[in-house]
């Protein structure tokens, strides 16, 4: 049966294969895949353009389209060499262009005029049967097994990549590559790719469930019928009149293509920093306090102790340096609401002193957050000698309901202790921690700058080779 798709493939076997360089051709196609990731990333970000271009226009932009057939063209060359198919050890040009003498090809028929409905639905919900189809084709069988530890051991591989195996297990033993399995290689892989250019709205004709077997579309493998054609005779010569030369297009050059690529990266840079930008806008507004400090959500702390002490926290700042936490945090602060109606203790003093103080007193550490339940490490002993107020501390509060300290962070070693004010046991509050930040503003203000210059180089970067290869197409 012949097939009319728009997407089409075509390979030719090639003989005398190698026994054995399939097995290192993961290695040889590395700068291969290094380009590829840039280029699929351009890929992205153009398909992203010409879907907003499909709806307010019903076409997709000419230049788009030749590159992003280039890109699916480079992909296919690479996968054919390597493990998508093993059909040549011709090793692949980097060229977005077609090569007539290379043994893989693949064009895609243009489309005058694309669906504006549609575009918004064919690339996932009309497109699921065939992602079903397509994840089975690639990598969607497997199995699991119980290793020698008691541990499941799970393995899987796509139909193709079974095949293929197959294939190079053949060649390395016998030296063949059988024809019929060459021919149900190419026909999923033909497969894989009419969806890959349905998805990426690169025509509306859904992909037929069905495969295309063979080198060529429509027949056996093998070299294509040679088709003949009667040249019509020459026009006479006209000895006034030079001929006219034929225009030349240079469609994706490197140029443009290298110009297209940074520019796509620069946009995902943009995307990131806005995305960043945003969430610390919305932090800044939600988190903050009427104080202005930027605190944590409240976090439960109970104990059946007498306190509740946080691990050493240390500050070694260089001297010379000695404005860096304020110009970066600014000032600390701790809160403690007691949920147990007694009156609450919070303060802050260096860890010396906190361990004198705590000597022989049942408490616990607090080691780590851990989600919403906090992991303590239990020090035994019996209740304090004096309440927390006689101790020397750096900043304390006490007293019932909420309690605050504020504490300029300087260099040394700190502890912040929670306590019943009395000092009895079965202590149980909701603490919060947090800091002024004023660099936080400032930070904002640069990931949004980063975000406007990156997004107005991506805009530049990615216009100038569009429009320029679509001039010429217009031109030609």
């Amino acid at each position: 049966m012949t097939t009319t798709y728009p997407v089409h493939v075509d390979a030719q076997l090639e003989p005398g294969l190698s026994r054995w360089l399939w097995l290192v051709k993961w290695l040889l196609v590395i700068p291969h895949y290094v380009v590829l990731a840039f280029l699929w990333l351009a890929f992205f970000v153009t398909s992203v353009v010409a879907f907003f271009a499909i709806i307010f226009t019903g076409r997709y932009p000419r230049s788009i389209f030749e590159f992003n057939v280039g890109v699916l063209r480079w992909s296919w060359r690479v996968a054919y060499y390597a493990y998508g198919a093993l059909g040549t050890d011709r090793y692949p040009p980097f060229s977005l262009h077609d090569v007539a003498d290379y043994p893989a090809h693949l064009e895609v028929e243009y489309p005058q005029h694309l669906s504006r409905g549609l575009v918004l639905v064919k690339w996932w919900l009309l497109a699921i049967p065939h992602y079903i189809v397509v994840g089975l084709l690639v990598g969607g069988a497997g199995y699991a097994v119980r290793g020698g530890n008691g541990e499941p051991a799970v393995w899987g591989a796509g139909l193709l990549g079974l095949l293929v195996l197959v294939a190079g297990v053949m060649l390395l033993f016998t030296g063949r590559y059988p024809q019929p399995l060459f021919d149900l290689v190419l026909g999923l892989n033909r497969w894989v790719l009419r969806v890959a250019g349905y998805v990426t709205l690169m025509t509306d004709k859904y992909p037929p469930f069905g495969l295309d077997q063979g080198g060529h579309e429509g027949g056996a493998g093998g070299p294509a019928p040679a088709v003949v054609i009667d040249p019509p005779p020459p026009a006479p010569a006209s000895p006034s009149v030079p001929p006219s030369p034929s225009p030349q297009r240079s469609g994706w050059t490197a140029g443009r293509v290298l110009s297209l690529v940074v520019g796509a990266v620069l946009a995902f840079v943009a995307l990131g920093a806005g995305v960043v930008g945003t969430a610390l806008i919305a932090a800044d507004l939600s988190a903050r306090d009427d104080d202005g400090f930027l605190m944590s959500p409240a976090q439960p702390l109970t104990t059946s102790t007498y306190a509740i002490a946080s691990s050493r926290m240390e500050v070694n700042i260089d001297p010379g340096a000695s404005s860096v936490p304020e110009a970066l945090l600014g000032d600390a602060k701790l809160t403690a609401t007691s949920q147990n109606a007694k009156e609450v203790f919070i303060g802050i003093a260096r860890t010396s002193q906190v361990r004198a103080y705590l000597a022989g007193v049942e408490h616990v550490t607090l080691v780590e957050l851990a989600g919403s339940d906090p992991v303590y490490r239990t020090t035994r002993g019996s209740a304090p000698s004096t309440v927390p107020e006689q101790v020397d501390w750096v900043a304390q509060s006490s007293g019932s309901g909420r309690q605050a300290i504020t504490w300029p962070v300087e260099n040394g070693n700190w502890t912040v202790v929670v306590m019943n004010a009395d000092a009895s046991s079965d202590v149980d509050v909701d603490a919060t921690a947090g800091a002024e930040v004023p660099a936080l503003q400032v930070l904002i203000g640069i990931l949004l700058a980063v975000a406007a210059i990156t997004l107005v180089l991506s805009i530049i970067l990615i216009a100038v080779p569009v429009m320029a290869v679509g001039r010429e197409g217009a031109s030609g």
